[in-house]
């Protein structure tokens, strides 16, 4: 109900578009628990969690994952607020902890990520962990030709105050200012404003901006080229730029023990006989096993 996935064969690549929530949240607790499992933040982790254990378990071969959104910021924004403001209830404590460990999974699947933030796209709190989680994020700078709404994101507490730890114990918009503690404390005074491609930018929040001209031909060439690399490689280094900072029993072993350097030069796809090392200078393509597990 609240999200669809199309998967591009040629491209080995999966386009994921989250759809935000129809209602307003629960008035209170007890209209949480009366709602159950249709509250939009539990439906929507429930079937993200499904999609990416399909991708990882049947679809080998898909390489690069897109994840876009569609919706109102206020109404993401809104059902954040709800789970912050009663997160000692037992159901909202249950429910941020499963998004706590879905976006853990999400940053520890051998994919590319890559977000798509496009005008009416519903980014704020819970769901731009996804933007924030991704490799690259593209942010539509101005808008289409139509000449609807900019693309906007929103920060809100729950993005600023440790809700959703990485495996190395830090949130993703703390990785993303390492060692930068001013740009960090700059980034969380933009909680709670909507931030238009060239603010995201600056604040670390996107990976490029570009305008309706080139937008397609952008994230066009970021899917193909992703489609072109050794899988093993990408694998590792995404787990190393995933998994910045502090060193902890999970990032020991999901973010360098699953994709060492070692074992990713002594793969077939390194040094078999079509590997990229073996070819190296022949003027002959590597040839590489496309399944990233």
């Amino acid at each position: 109900a609240h999200v669809e996935a199309d998967i591009d064969r040629e491209t080995r690549a999966c386009h994921v578009r989250v759809q935000g929530p129809s209602e307003a949240p629960p008035a209170d607790a007890e209209g949480l628990e009366a709602a159950g499992d249709a509250f939009w933040p539990l439906a929507l982790a429930r079937e993200l969690d499904d999609l990416f254990l399909h991708l990882r378990h049947n679809e080998p071969e898909v390489g690069t994952v897109t994840v876009a959104s569609r919706g109102a910021l206020d109404a993401v924004a809104a059902h954040d607020g709800f789970l912050h403001e009663h997160r000692e209830y037992w159901l909202a404590r249950e429910i941020l902890l499963y998004w706590k460990r879905l976006l853990k999974r999400i940053d520890l699947t051998s994919r590319s990520l890559v977000a798509l933030v496009e005008p009416g796209s519903c980014f704020a709190g819970l769901l731009l962990e996804l933007v924030l989680a991704a490799d690259r994020g593209y942010m539509l700078e101005g808008s289409f030709e139509d000449g609807g709404p900019q693309a906007t994101v929103r920060l809100t507490d729950t993005n600023c105050h440790g809700f959703f730890p990485g495996v190395n114990g830090l949130t993703r918009l703390e990785a993303r200012y390492l060692g930068d503690r001013e740009g960090l404390l700059r980034a969380r005074e933009q909680s709670g404003r909507d931030l238009a491609a060239a603010d995201a930018q600056a604040h670390g929040l996107v990976t490029f901006t570009p305008d309706d001209i080139d937008w397609e031909d952008e994230v066009r060439l970021a899917i193909e080229e992703r489609a072109g690399f050794s899988p093993d490689a990408l694998t590792g280094m995404e787990a190393s730029l995933r998994c910045p900072g502090p060193e902890t029993m999970e990032s020991r072993i999901f973010g360098r023990l699953t994709a060492w350097q070692n074992w990713i030069f002594q793969r077939p796809n390194a040094v078999g006989e079509r590997g990229a090392l073996t070819r190296y200078g022949t003027g002959a393509r590597a040839e590489f096993d496309r399944r990233r597990v």
